[in-house]
């Protein structure tokens, strides 16, 4: 769906989306304390205007004239950036506290919660734990993420062109930034060293050296290939070309040059682990960063707990399956019970696509499907004109992601929110990797009425829901990352799988058939296993090959698949998956739990609102309601949510 078109039908579908009948629900009228609401003001646009890579993300551009310009720079991590950034931050907490949150209306009490933790955050960031002297994924990742953001929500032009000529003169200016940036990355990082603050050796060796080398790579060709496709044949389209190629040439020397400065100085032979967060740091973010009480010890244990439940389903699903396919497996012991789940995967693996087109017709299909399953059981008040476009990833893209969603940046009329999915060259290993069953549960997470539906729902509302519910502190999604935002929208995401699979009259499984549901299982296991293992090895519970070796057991249903991988292609295929799995978790605390805590906080919340409401209890409202409140933690707003019945 094109942006510019949904955001010009907001008067038009704002009852059908329910903002207009339950914004007092959420919001209450009125202003609230305009001094507190100038500050927040202030601090989102200052926010910002610190955080250049965030704001293009955001359409920061769109929201603030002083933010006009922002898209020409990468952000300032050199002493006298920091020392502003700091200074920012506590002048903001003085301010802040002077105002008596019970003075403030209950919208702005929240947002004064959001605000002193999100600051709270940044300084411990900045401050304490000196992050910035070991971010190297930020360094490496934001320049192209910056470019890559900024060309994705370009002004549309006829005939497949994208964007203005000062549009792009800003992306000229932000590559140009790039040598520069990594000289006080390279600063930093040799500071980091020298105080003993050094990232851990897989992120120097993927994120670091390998990452700089591809990063090179984009800015010495692929952003300058890209670039020519998009500006055509307009009067200013040979000068932008030729200023990009000579930006690009000069980024792709600094990456190169970077490569080389960690190979050299951050000894990628050092096989010293230094990814844990430890326990005192892991049960800050997650009291204060998801708004969850519990302490890593009971979130430990409630992983556990959380695979034993969802294995025992899938066990149940995939007997179901097996006995309908006629597949004469056995459940009996806890080894036959994994061997035949592997064996059911198998044979669902064989109802694959021959060709792109028949994949992503496939996705369509099912997506479809899903809008109308939504409209006939009354989960969502569905506008008519609704629609959820699934297209081929382009072509800048299609190294990155499989199938993803990017949403459009809620402060801008520029710019999609699209459901990509990655062509795959008609590969037949890659297709079979997408079989029929697995398509619908995809389709739900990413699209309706996961990602897709979620974000767009957000966005025709930007207005009535607080800019700074919108933040990504720290970075939109890297180690620097507070990860608040991924609890409501990750959160909110398993929840749609796991809606769309409550049992309706005739259909056991809801929207899905059981070979479907097997897969949708095998998603809620996948984020209850992160849960475990996430805690384990940032709190020492794990070691890094024991929380892989729990991954590819409980996961991948495969016991002692690294022992294994030496002579067996596929005990190697899912070894190797599951460390790929375990090194991102290592390098983003918390994030991992992020989509089944998220979840159950959705679930908790919408049981006792079904509780308090009794017959009156309206899924529609429910679910406007909980969107309406933004991308932050259900703790948050669940008290006042709940007073608000």
């Amino acid at each position: 769906m094109n942006r510019r078109t949904f955001v010009r039908k907001t008067s038009q579908t704002a009852m059908g989306f329910g903002i207009l009948r339950y914004a007092a629900a959420c919001r209450p009228a009125g202003t609230g304390d305009d001094r507190f609401a100038e500050l927040r003001d202030r601090y989102f646009v200052r926010t910002l205007e610190l955080n250049p890579v965030t704001s293009t993300y955001l359409g920061g551009d769109g929201y603030s004239d002083a933010l006009a310009g922002v898209n020409g720079r990468l952000r300032d991590f050199s002493p006298d950036g920091i020392a502003t950034e700091v200074a920012f931050y506590r002048d903001t907490v003085r301010e802040l506290e002077r105002f008596d949150p019970d003075s403030l209306s209950e919208a702005d009490r929240i947002d004064h919660t959001v605000m002193g933790a999100q600051i709270a955050y940044m300084l411990r960031q900045l401050d304490q734990r000196r992050y910035h002297e070991r971010c190297l994924d930020t360094y490496v990742a934001e320049p192209f993420r910056g470019v890559d953001w900024q060309m994705q929500q370009m002004q549309t032009l006829e005939g497949g062109l994208l964007g203005t000529e000062d549009e792009w003169a800003l992306v000229v200016s932000r590559v140009r930034a790039v040598p520069q940036y990594l000289d006080v990355a390279r600063g930093n990082l040799l500071a980091g060293k020298a105080a003993g603050n050094r990232p851990d050796w897989r992120m120097v060796e993927e994120d670091g050296i390998t990452a700089s080398r591809a990063a090179a790579e984009y800015f010495s060709r692929t952003l300058g290939d890209t670039a020519r496709g998009y500006l055509g044949a307009r009067p200013f389209a040979a000068r932008i070309a030729a200023d990009i190629d000579a930006a690009g040439r000069s980024a792709a020397d600094a990456f190169e040059a970077f490569a080389g400065f960690l190979e050299r100085e951050l000894d990628p032979g050092d096989r010293t682990d230094r990814y844990a967060a430890g326990e005192e740091e892991y049960a800050w973010r997650v009291r204060h960063c998801l708004q969850d009480t519990r302490t890593p010890a009971e979130l430990y244990e409630y992983g556990a707990a959380q695979v034993a439940l969802y294995e025992h389903q899938i066990f149940t699903v995939a007997e179901e399956v097996a006995r309908e396919a006629g597949l004469g497996l056995s459940f009996a012991t806890p080894p036959e019970r994994r061997a035949s789940v592997r064996a059911v995967m198998e044979h669902l693996s064989t109802d694959s696509p021959t060709t792109d087109d028949e994949l992503l017709g496939w996705y369509r299909d099912a997506a479809a499907r899903a809008v109308a399953y939504g409209r006939e059981h009354g989960l969502f008040d569905i506008p008519a004109d609704y629609r959820l476009d699934i297209v081929p990833t382009p072509p800048v893209l299609q190294g990155t992601i499989g199938a993803a969603y990017y949403p459009a940046p809620p402060f801008k009329t520029s710019g999609v929110g699209r459901f990509y999915l990655s062509p795959t060259g008609n590969d037949p290993a890659a297709l079979r990797e997408n079989n029929r069953a697995s398509v619908a549960d995809t389709a739900v997470h990413e699209g309706f009425p996961g990602h897709d539906w979620h974000f767009k729902y957000m966005t025709l509302h930007a207005a009535e829901i607080s800019p700074i519910r919108w933040l990504t502190p720290g970075a939109v999604e890297d180690s620097f990352s507070m990860w608040e935002d991924s609890m409501a929208s990750e959160g909110w995401a398993l929840y749609s799988e796991e809606l769309m699979a409550e049992p309706v009259a005739d259909r056991p499984h809801g929207f899905y058939s059981a070979g479907d549901y097997l897969y949708e299982l095998q998603g809620q296991l996948l984020r209850a296993v992160r849960v475990r293992v996430d805690v384990g090895i940032h709190t020492g519970r794990m070691t890094f090959d024991e929380a892989v070796d729990y991954f590819a057991e409980h996961v991948s249903f495969y016991p002692g698949a690294c022992a294994r991988a030496g002579g067996d292609a596929t005990a190697r295929a899912i070894c190797d998956g599951a460390r790929k799995s375990m090194y991102r978790y290592s390098k983003w605390p918390t994030q991992a739990i992020t989509y089944n805590l998220g979840k159950n906080a959705i679930v908790g919340l919408r049981e006792a609102y079904r509780e308090k409401l009794g017959a009156d209890y309206s899924p529609t409202t429910f679910h406007e309601r909980f969107m309406a409140m933004g991308t932050i933690p259900a703790g948050y707003f669940r008290s006042v949510f709940l007073e608000r019945a």
